[in-house]
């Protein structure tokens, strides 16, 4: 049997839309299972049979039906039905009922929908038709691989365009289940999570060519932030077997403010699941914004390095970097599996060499110094006379964790 699509929306306003992608999805002998987000209702229904109604989503999110329509407050009611969505698109899925999931909505709609999507793990099959998707889609994708399509015109009611993108939206989900790979790695290579920028692609690519040689997968992903949010959810979802760390500049956008901190719960999945991880601090000597324009007042006397057009790099202080080795230590140092931090006394980027503008003797060794004053007893601290980039540091790096993945 072909698998099930969870259709989530708000069925009082949009039936006639739902009931059309229904009847596609079903044309392809899927099964289909639907979950109410509406709230004003209808006194003939959507037209289709609903397996949740609005009334279960509404207790779900720790409120009623009836408390939600007296009050005729859009906003709460919005929140109640979001965190009702989630908690059972959630159980839906754990119980094993649907296999992908497709909603179609507005602002409203689009905020309550994608937050459900989010809870599934990465690989399920998510698509969201929206009239939001034109715009900055993040707050409803964030780091989740959440599908959105742009409805061109406003969901609210069938025409010839619509029907046409409504159409095309069926065969994608469907399409996908039909087509979708295995979403657990179960039979194959050990997956290993590593962080890479670009000043710190000649480390990541030795140490992920030699980790790939011993029989491991590596998936890089880019410290932009979102990428450090994206690994540290995977890492939770029990994806891996071990982490390479290598570029933690994500803890200098956080500690100092710039626009690619990836928040205060960076380095701790890892630490969670107890599985090995090996740690460095990598481009940790940069603060990153945007074109130079935006870049704050208060740091337009520091030491800038414009990396293209649209990125500006700010060097780290002596005293901010001692705050950010405080700050990556006391994290590991939570850790209930084995860590080992490798510190490259040479240097932790490109830029930040001998000759190279953010080269700062100084700087380095308050980083350091910070990293060893605060770092538990957990935390192996290894000092290496290498650049970051150098071939023998990025050997090093596998080589320790290949030692802790099969010990």
């Amino acid at each position: 049997m072909k698998p099930t699509v969870l259709l989530i929306g708000t069925f009082d306003t949009k039936g006639a839309e739902y009931a059309f992608v229904r009847s596609c999805i079903l044309e392809r002998g899927h099964g289909v299972l639907t979950m109410d987000l509406g709230i004003l209702g209808e006194r003939e229904g959507p037209g289709f049979p609903v397996d949740v109604s609005a009334e279960e989503v509404a207790i779900a999110g720790g409120g009623s039906l009836a408390t939600l329509r007296e009050r005729r407050d859009r906003g709460s009611a919005v929140l109640v039905m979001l965190a009702g969505s989630r908690v059972l698109t959630r159980r839906l899925f754990a119980d094993g009922r649907a296999g992908g999931v497709l909603g179609l909505g507005g602002g409203g709609g689009t905020a309550m929908i994608t937050a459900a999507m989010r809870e599934l793990p990465v690989g399920v099959p998510k698509v969201m038709v929206s009239t939001m998707a034109s715009g900055n889609t993040a707050p409803y994708v964030d780091v989740k691989d959440v599908t959105m399509m742009y409805s061109v015109v406003d969901i609210a009611g069938l025409n010839p365009l619509s029907r046409r993108i409504l159409h095309n939206a069926a065969g994608a989900i469907c399409g996908m289940l039909e087509r979708s790979a295995p979403v657990s790695n179960a039979g194959g290579r050990p997956l290993i999570a590593a962080t890479m920028f670009g000043v710190t692609t000649p480390c990541v690519t030795v140490a992920r060519e030699r980790l790939e040689a011993e029989g491991y997968d590596v998936l890089v992903f880019h410290a932009t932030g979102s990428g450090g949010r994206a690994m540290e959810g995977l890492i939770d979802d029990g994806y891996f077997a071990g982490v390479l760390d290598v570029t933690t500049t994500e803890w200098a956008d956080e500690v100092v403010g710039g626009v690619l901190t990836a928040g205060p719960r960076r380095l701790s999945a890892a630490g969670r699941k107890g599985i090995p991880q090996v740690v460095s601090v990598g481009a940790v000597d940069m603060v990153n914004f945007g074109a130079p324009e935006t870049l704050p007042d208060r740091f337009r006397a520091r030491t800038i390095y414009r990396h293209n057009p649209s990125v500006t790099l700010m060097r780290t202080t002596p005293q901010e970097c001692r705050a950010i080795g405080r700050r990556i230590a006391e994290q590991l140092s939570r850790a209930a599996g084995p860590v080992a931090l490798m510190l490259p006394l040479q240097g932790v980027s490109m830029l930040d060499a001998p000759g190279q503008p953010f080269h700062d003797d100084e700087a380095d060794r308050a980083l350091f110094a910070a990293l060893h004053e605060h770092a538990g007893p957990n935390v192996a601290v290894h000092d290496l006379d290498l650049h970051i980039n150098d071939v023998p540091f990025a050997h090093a790096l596998a080589d320790e964790l290949l030692t802790r993945l099969r010990s």
